[in-house]
Formats: structure tokens, C-alpha cells, sequence
């Protein structure tokens, strides 16, 4: 790669120093040669040569947008019209989607070249990317172990040089662990600055869509594009969007919180050594540090699972073999032909899930779960509030341990969600929050260092990663 940024790739193809076109075809033999890591459902490789020839005249031109020529990948539960959204199930294995996304529509409108559509866990449904319909996703840096998920291939498209940047979803985690397994810089922006509209919902209420990249450049400049109210989406937010790209040059002194709960048994060593090296480096270069306290973590995996599924349970009762998708062939009335088509259509976890949620729903326990959680995240909410009165940011694990192997947590269900206990919290306050690549432990894998902010803080979260050259 003769560029490190997408700007210096622009400025590149400007000069006649690099071909769009040769590039997008690069990328294209790295796929096919990285096959096996199986990061991508589906490859657009005519159309991203097409596309290439024509914003390389754009280019030249000076008459081009802002992320000309950037290849992107993007996460298989993302609309793009007369395409296939699949959500990696075998319940919409053969539906194209009818309208693009807005997130994704803003992309190709400031010139980026999708080259496909990225493998993950099955609805966005897990943290490993071992639920897919397509199949597991492996690590690049260890192809024995996990990605992360649920966007465990937006994650392994960026760490293996698959594309430039990718673009993933975040309900839990599902940005930011990946990232974190896969050395990535990864944002989760606040729910509701970027719009939803096009997403295909697994809780509504928690799902974000964010960047990933190799540098901290690229995560704000995607993220200046794709931010902003969305009249397609009432829960977006008409907020004021600053100039990401500003944020890289601020370079501030942060008063930085470490939460208690977050450093407690369970933590791999090797993580917190190297996150303790990062405080003490942000402590002598200026950075204000103090422990802070955020009683209600103990609650947010119970709070997290509980209402997710709920709102799973809910979403997914679209999917019925009735409308569009996955039939079951082996039925003689409607009912077994609803029966059928979600239990052949849907994934183990999925199932799950959808029990799960459909359970707290129910009579005589929406009361003792559903709406006692409900309550729950407003204290968690509440907590944050109080929290950053005092501190502009928080620094804590992005995950309990390192990537770990295929298979290891995949029959036991408790012990997966809980690899999502740093990361459901920011999701339940709907708060932003980042992973950054800080370090490797002695096997050569990524450790990531999760940094969290106010609401609509992402520039804050942005400046502070300048200080992170990994």
C-alpha cells in the first residue's frame, strides 16, 4: 500500500501517482487470496472496477467527493438497493434489497466504491461471527481463533487489506470488540447520530452503525459523512455535527476517569498491563487521571440481554415465510408453514434469542424483567450522567481477554455474553464509545483499550485517539 490515509490516497490518484483502478483490483486479488478467512458473503467485482474508472476521471477532474476512491465493505445487514441483504440467514439467503441505506447512500454519494458485503454473526446476533448462515470468520492474525462479532468480517476486511475502511453495527459491542480482537480503531457513535434508516433491526433501540479503520484519520472522516438527522429515521437526532476533521488537530489535556468496576477479576493480565502502560504515559504527557465509580455495571449483561432480546423477539416476527424470504416446503397449513419457515430459516442463536425475548414479554413476567430492566438502564444512564460531570472521558478494557479460539465459547452460551461485559454498557446509555488498537500480548494477538464519552462527544473521543500511534 503507497498511502496511509484516504486523503493521501486522493491526493495519489490526483498526481497520477497511483491508478483507482489498479488499486480496486489489488483488492480484489487480496480477496480472492484471503478466501479462506471468509470475511466477505458477497464480492460486487465488476461494478467496483466500473465505478473505479468513473471517480478516477472525477478525481483528476478536481469535481469529486469526499471519500473518492476510498473502497469500503460493508456489513451484510446494511440495505443497498438491487443488491442481496441476507443478514448472514438462511431465512433471507435469496432477498434483494429495494432501497439503499442512508448511511450507505452517503458513502456513495461522496464517492466511495463499495467492493461487497461483509459476513456476520446471523442478525447481528453474537460476538464471535460464529453464527453465520455463510459460515465462521476467522482471525487474521490467528486463523485458529475468532474475529469478534457480530461484525466479525467488516472487522477482518480492514486488519487483512481487504478495503480501505469498513462499516459495521454496533448493538453491544459488535464494532468495538472486533476491533479490538482485530487491531482496528472502531467507533460506536451515539444512537441516533448516524440514521438508522436501512439497518435491519435486531434492538432497536441500542443499534448503531460506525467505522472502522487503521488509523484514527479515516474513522473521522467517514464518521463526518455519515452523521447527521435523517428524516427517514425519527430516531435520529437533529443535533449540531462538528467537523471531525477539526477534532484531529485539537490536541487537548483530558480529565480521564477509570472506572473501578471495570478492573476487577476476569481481566486478562497481559490487557491490563498494557492499558496501566497507556495511563501512565496519558499521566505524564498531562492527562488528569482518577478513579471513578459506576455502581450499576454489575447489572448491564442481566439488563443488556433482557431487553435485547425483547426487542429481537419482537423485530424478527416479520420473518414468517408468508411475505418474502425463507418457506418452508414441508407444510399443509399456515401455522406449521409459520412454524417451519422460522425453525428451518433461523440459526441456534437467533432461536434462542427470540425465546428468550419472547419470555420477558410474556404475561406475568413483563413486569419482573422487561419493565424492571427498562428501569435498570435509566440508573446505568444516570450513573454515566454523574460520571462526566466530573471527567470528559472514560478509559476502560475493550474486552476481558484476547481474541479467543473457534469453538471455545460457542456451547456455552453465558460464557460468550459475557465477552460483551465492557462494551453493552455505552449501547444501554447510548453514549459513544471507541476501541483503540494500543498493544499485542506475547502470542502476537491485538489488545484494545476502550475509551467512552458523553453523548454527542465523539469529536472528544476522536482528538484523544490522536494521542495513539499504534
Amino acid at each position: 500500500m503507497k498511502y496511509s490515509t484516504i486523503k493521501e490516497k486522493i491526493d495519489l490518484i490526483k498526481s497520477k501517482k497511483i491508478s483507482l483502478v489498479e488499486n480496486v483490483k489489488f483488492f480484489l486479488a487480496r480477496i480472492e487470496e484471503k478466501k479462506k478467512l471468509n470475511a466477505f458473503n458477497f464480492v460486487f467485482e465488476q461494478d467496483a472496477i466500473s465505478r473505479a474508472i468513473e471517480i478516477e476521471k472525477k478525481i483528476i477532474s478536481g469535481k469529486h467527493g469526499r471519500l473518492a476512491g476510498a473502497v469500503v465493505a460493508i456489513k451484510d445487514v446494511l440495505a443497498l438497493k438491487n443488491y442481496p441483504l441476507t443478514c448472514s440467514s438462511k431465512i433471507l439467503r435469496n432477498f434483494y434489497s429495494i432501497y439503499t441505506a442512508t448511511a450507505v447512500q452517503k458513502l456513495i454519494d461522496e464517492d466511495a466504491i463499495i467492493i461487497g458485503k461483509t459476513n456476520c454473526d446471523e442478525f447481528a446476533m453474537g460476538s464471535s461471527n460464529e453464527n453465520s448462515y455463510f459460515g465462521i470468520v476467522l482471525n487474521p492474525y490467528d486463523e485458529s481463533r475468532v474475529p469478534g462479532g457480530s461484525s466479525g468480517g467488516s472487522a477482518v476486511a480492514v486488519a487483512a487489506d481487504l478495503c480501505d475502511f469498513s462499516i459495521g453495527t454496533d448493538t453491544g459491542g459488535s464494532i468495538r470488540q472486533p476491533a479490538a480482537f482485530c487491531g482496528l480503531f472502531g467507533l460506536k457513535p451515539t444512537y441516533g447520530r448516524v440514521s438508522r434508516y436501512g439497518l435491519t433491526a435486531f434492538a432497536s433501540s441500542f443499534d448503531t452503525i460506525g467505522p472502522f479503520a487503521k488509523n484514527i484519520d479515516d474513522i473521522a472522516l467517514v464518521l463526518n459523512v455519515i452523521s447527521g438527522k435523517d428524516s427517514k429515521d425519527s430516531t435520529s437526532v437533529n443535533y449540531p455535527v462538528p467537523d471531525y476533521i477539526e477534532a484531529l488537530n485539537e490536541k487537548k489535556k483530558f480529565r480521564i476517569g477509570l472506572p473501578k468496576e471495570y478492573f476487577t477479576e476476569g481481566l486478562d493480565n497481559e490487557i491490563k498491563i498494557a492499558i496501566d502502560n497507556q495511563i501512565e504515559k496519558l499521566s505524564l504527557e498531562g492527562h488528569q487521571i482518577e478513579e471513578v465509580s459506576l455502581p450499576m455495571t454489575e447489572y448491564t449483561i442481566a439488563t443488556y440481554y433482557i431487553l435485547t432480546t425483547a426487542e429481537a423477539s419482537s423485530n424478527l416476527a416479520r420473518y414468517d415465510g408468508a411475505r418474502y424470504g425463507y418457506r418452508s416446503e414441508n407444510s399443509t397449513n399456515l401455522e406449521d408453514m409459520y412454524l417451519n419457515s422460522r425453525s428451518e430459516g433461523f440459526g441456534s442463536e437467533v432461536k434462542r434469542r427470540i425465546m428468550l425475548g419472547t419470555y420477558v414479554l410474556s404475561s406475568g413476567y413483563y413486569d419482573a424483567y422487561y419493565r424492571k430492566a427498562q428501569k435498570v438502564r435509566r440508573l446505568i444512564k444516570e450513573d454515566f450522567d454523574k460520571v462526566f460531570n466530573k471527567v470528559d472521558l472514560l478509559i476502560t478494557p475493550t474486552t476481558p481477554t484476547v481474541a479467543f479460539k473457534i469453538g471455545e465459547k460457542y456451547e456455552n452460551p453465558l460464557e460468550m455474553y459475557l465477552s460483551d461485559i465492557y462494551t453493552t454498557s455505552a449501547n444501554l446509555a447510548g453514549i459513544p464509545a471507541i476501541n483503540i488498537p494500543i498493544a499485542k500480548n506475547k502470542d502476537g494477538l491485538p489488545i484494545g483499550m476502550q475509551v467512552i464519552a458523553q453523548q454527542f462527544s465523539e469529536e472528544k473521543l476522536i482528538s484523544f485517539s490522536t494521542n495513539f500511534k499504534y
